[in-house]
């Protein structure tokens, strides 16, 4: 059973694809909070860094390096720097007024995620394949704390108090940033197969999942809350492969539009929706695009939607055939594709 109702919308302007896209499979999208400027992270490892015009033209702006693939992305709320982590297991910040690179973290193990926590003049919070999380002040390379995590980091978001964290096993694990390096609650996914991804409601009140198993649980953090929790299947196609008919694909990627407070969801199906989880209705499905989207972001005043067309190492090693589509497209946003509908 859906629990989604679906409405249409009208044909709008064919998406943008950005100017001279990276070389390798992309990893990870950023809008900067201040500018219209896009970071890229990819698997080539390096981080791109895109003007973007209101019309959804694009210019390749700068570019600095790993020396592994790059994993995550984000940025400094003032949009002065950018931050990102890497395969190379280190955590870097590239300078937009010099435009210069340096380290400003370290782990034992690839950093999967990278947040800017606006607190104390502002902290980065990265996430590593180490097991932990470790919090840092640009300019110190000591971390001013370290989380122990159940398991390996595979996503990470952060909302005003609240930092979710999906690590392997199923485990999610919520910080109250008030006690930033005490666990506030851990429990195992409300979904049955391995997290993919996690992302903050804007209220900061609760958080969304998303599974390798084509479905998506809406979270919230209390348990006065709990009434309001639910999970729903998407990403998936009418099929004979599977026992019951179905194939089923990654949640890649969960979005938050931060002035209305929908979402979309991205798999490795090349699908995306536009989803209003308050009145439980799917508000957008797009067209399959040519490979799966691996990444997603909204721009600071949610007009423009990037995504990712790029190979999620879904079907590992074997699936990454040569002249695969590898590409960022952007799409002009209309407020009935996006604004929430009236609860029925």
């Amino acid at each position: 059973m859906s629990f989604f109702g679906s409405t249409t919308t009208p044909a709008t302007q064919p998406d943008v694809e950005v100017a001279d896209p990276p070389t390798d499979s992309i990893s990870a999208l950023s809008f900067c909070p201040t500018a219209d400027y896009l970071a890229v992270g990819s698997w080539d490892n390096n981080v791109r860094i895109y003007e973007i015009s209101p019309t959804g033209q694009s210019q390749g702006k700068a570019m600095y390096s790993h020396e592994g693939p790059v994993l995550d992305v984000c940025w400094s709320k003032d949009g002065t720097k950018i931050f990102s982590g890497g395969a190379d297991k280190a955590a870097r910040m590239f300078d937009v007024a010099t435009g210069q690179s340096t380290q400003v973290g370290a782990h034992d193990a690839p950093i999967k995620c990278v947040r800017w926590i606006d607190m104390n003049g502002g902290v980065l919070v990265t996430g590593s394949w180490d097991k932990t999380l470790k919090y840092w002040t640009p300019g110190n390379t000591t971390p001013i704390g370290t989380v122990t995590l159940p398991e390996r980091c595979y996503s990470l978001d952060v909302q005003g108090q609240l930092l979710v964290c999906a690590t392997a096993e199923r485990h999610i694990v919520t910080i109250n940033l008030n006690n930033p390096t005490n666990i506030y609650k851990k429990i195992d996914s409300p979904l049955k197969w391995q997290t993919r991804v996690v992302a903050c409601f804007p209220a900061g009140d609760g958080y969304a999942v998303g599974s390798i198993e084509g479905r998506v649980a809406i979270q919230y953090v209390e348990d006065k809350d709990a009434v309001n929790n639910f999970s729903f299947k998407c990403h998936r196609k009418e099929g004979t492969t599977t026992k019951d008919g179905t194939n089923v694909f990654a949640v890649n990627s969960i979005t938050f539009h931060q002035q209305h407070g929908t979402f979309s969801t991205a798999g490795s199906d090349g699908v995306m929706y536009f989803w209003d989880k308050d009145s439980k209705t799917r508000l957008k499905t797009f067209d399959a695009a040519p490979g799966p989207i691996a990444a997603t972001a909204f721009n600071r005043t949610g007009t423009i939607f990037a995504y990712a067309v790029s190979y999620d190492w879904s079907k590992g090693h074997s699936g990454m055939t040569a002249g695969h589509v590898n590409k960022v497209m952007l799409h002009a946003l209309k407020d009935e594709e996006i604004k929430k509908k009236p609860k029925k």
